[in-house]
C-alpha cells in the first residue's frame, strides 16, 4: 500500500509544531495554528474582493486556507510558487465548516527533495504526484495496411 507523501514527512513536521489537516476539526476555534499539506487548489474568484482561497492535502484529509489580500501581497511568492505550504493562522468556524485565516505562509516544498532518502526510493514522490488514469485505456487508430500510402 503507497503511503501519502507527507505520511514520510511527518516526524519532521510535527518537530516543527505543523498540526495534520485533521486535528483542525478538533481544535478550538479562535485558536492560533499551524498547518501544512501539498497544494490542491488555489482560487481567486472575482467576486470574492481579492480573497484567495486555497485547499490544502496531507495523509490526514484537507485543509481550507483563507489568505487575505494584505497578507497575500506579503507572501506572494510562497502561496503562488509552493508545491508543500505550510500557514500559521487563526481558526474559524462557521457551521460545520473550518478554515485557517492564514497570518504567515512558508514555502516548505524542499522537504519533497527528501522524500526519496525517507523512503529509500529516489523516485517516490514523482510517483505519487503522478496523476492516475482511470477507466480504459485511450484507444489508438488503427495502424495503415500496406498500399493505403499512409
Amino acid at each position: 500500500m503507497k503511503r501519502h507523501p507527507l505520511a514520510l514527512l511527518r516526524p519532521q513536521l510535527t518537530a516543527d509544531r505543523y498540526s495534520p489537516c485533521a486535528d483542525l476539526l478538533t481544535l478550538p476555534g479562535g485558536g492560533k495554528t499551524r498547518t501544512t499539506g501539498v497544494v490542491l487548489v488555489r482560487q481567486r474568484p472575482g467576486t470574492a474582493s481579492g480573497v484567495i482561497f486555497a485547499t490544502l492535502e496531507d495523509e490526514t484529509g484537507i485543509a481550507n486556507i483563507i489568505v487575505w489580500p494584505k497578507v497575500f501581497e506579503a507572501h506572494r511568492k510562497a502561496l503562488l510558487g509552493s508545491r508543500l505550504l505550510g500557514v500559521e493562522g487563526i481558526l474559524q468556524r462557521e457551521d460545520t465548516v473550518t478554515h485557517l485565516i492564514a497570518h504567515r505562509l512558508f514555502d516548505l516544498s524542499h522537504h519533497l527533495a527528501t522524500l526519496g532518502e525517507l523512503d529509500g526510493d529516489s523516485d517516490a514522490f514523482a510517483r505519487s504526484a503522478r496523476p492516475r488514469r482511470r477507466g480504459p485505456p485511450p484507444r489508438r487508430p488503427p495502424a495503415p495496411e500496406a498500399g493505403d500510402g499512409g
